[in-house]
């Protein structure tokens, strides 16, 4: 393993590291507190994070070697869920726990987008607002929602929020889903997405009784793919949606899974694509959510930060943090991540890119 940069970056960015472990531990307060988001926004002054970790030469074709990893904002309970929205070049991202929907863009800052965004009495036995965020064909923001326990889309335009919903999907049969967690679209129109328990208030509001994987087909028809994992979570594609990644956050078997995509859309072939269950106690996080460069890298949040994962599941190198990673997504030009960490969102400048579109 090598940590980039001069021996004097390398202390520098050791200390910084340790400063913030410190600051978490006593309890950050909001660099943006007070009456400020409520008050529509504020502009937000970069700080920077965490270091870069290469294990493979190819780790800094992706990632130059000076790039830093920003600060945007802080002080949130449990940061998910970001999804670029082209049309007008913001971000949008849960804090789950807080059942809001915040804004960043780079002119405005910050500001309060929506409330509640997943937890509204639509379900009982569910607890918490929206988790994965993601846009349609077309253009409409589709919310995985904890509290509600389905996969809603807003029935509001995007320059004007509401929290009015229309539901996408609820359940399987007669029996509804635990707390749908994330999602991602194929080219077809159907929508792929992971239903873990974390929304549950407890397990026994499980009327599914399994986690599940499922397909929801353009005409509107629910296909369990798989119940084989305990913790099903982040989900991707690869760009040529042969392959269909999906993390499984359970600390036993700290699992990223890949599947291959069948011609009718089923899932075949499943196997360990990349294996951390060993770096889980020395390492914060599991694997959670990700995403897919053009070129098929996987960025995925996990023990140590966001893991860099060759198409071949090689590790790349690793974009540190002190905190756990939550998700990320690919925004601007398709060259910056953004990334949901614990109460951070941060954001990295890289060589490589990804698809800005859901």
């Amino acid at each position: 393993t090598m940590i980039t940069g001069s021996p004097a970056w390398h202390r520098a960015a050791v200390l910084c590291f340790a400063a913030c472990v410190l600051a978490v531990a006593a309890g950050c307060t909001p660099r943006d507190p007070g009456g400020a988001l409520a008050s529509g926004s504020t502009t937000i002054t970069p700080d920077t994070i965490g270091y870069l970790e290469a294990t493979h030469p190819a780790f800094h074709t992706l990632i130059p070697s000076y790039a830093t990893i920003e600060v945007l904002a802080d002080g949130f309970t449990w940061a998910e869920g970001p999804v670029w929205i082209p049309s007008n070049d913001y971000l949008l991202f849960s804090d789950v726990p807080e059942n809001v929907i915040y804004r960043w863009d780079a002119g405005q800052g910050l500001s309060r987008w929506l409330t509640p965004s997943g937890d509204t009495g639509y379900a009982t036995g569910g607890r918490e607002g929206s988790n994965g965020l993601l846009l349609d064909g077309d253009g409409n923001l589709i919310l995985c929602q904890h509290g509600d326990r389905r996969i809603a889309r807003l029935d509001a335009p995007l320059d004007s929020p509401e929290p009015t919903f229309v539901t996408v999907a609820d359940r399987l049969g007669d029996h509804r889903f635990n707390s749908p967690n994330d999602a991602a679209y194929r080219a077809d129109g159907s929508l792929y997405f992971t239903d873990p328990p974390y929304g549950l208030r407890d397990s026994s509001f499980s009327e599914i009784g399994y986690q599940g994987v499922y397909r929801l087909t353009p005409g509107g028809d629910i296909e369990l793919l798989t119940s084989e994992l305990s913790r099903p979570n982040g989900i991707a594609f690869s760009p040529d949606e042969k392959r269909l990644y999906v993390a499984n956050s359970d600390a036993a078997r700290a699992v990223w899974m890949v599947y291959d995509v069948t011609d009718s859309g089923a899932l075949a072939n499943g196997r360990v694509f990349f294996d951390a269950t060993g770096w889980v106690g020395s390492r914060q996080g599991l694997p959670d959510g990700l995403k897919v460069d053009v070129n098929g890298n996987l960025f995925a949040t996990g023990p140590g930060g966001v893991l860099v994962l060759s198409r071949d599941g090689e590790h790349l190198g690793t974009i540190r943090l002190p905190v756990s990673a939550a998700n990320c997504a690919f925004g601007d030009d398709g060259r910056s991540l953004y990334i949901t960490a614990d109460m951070y969102l941060l954001r990295i400048r890289m060589t490589t890119r990804g698809r800005v579109r859901g």
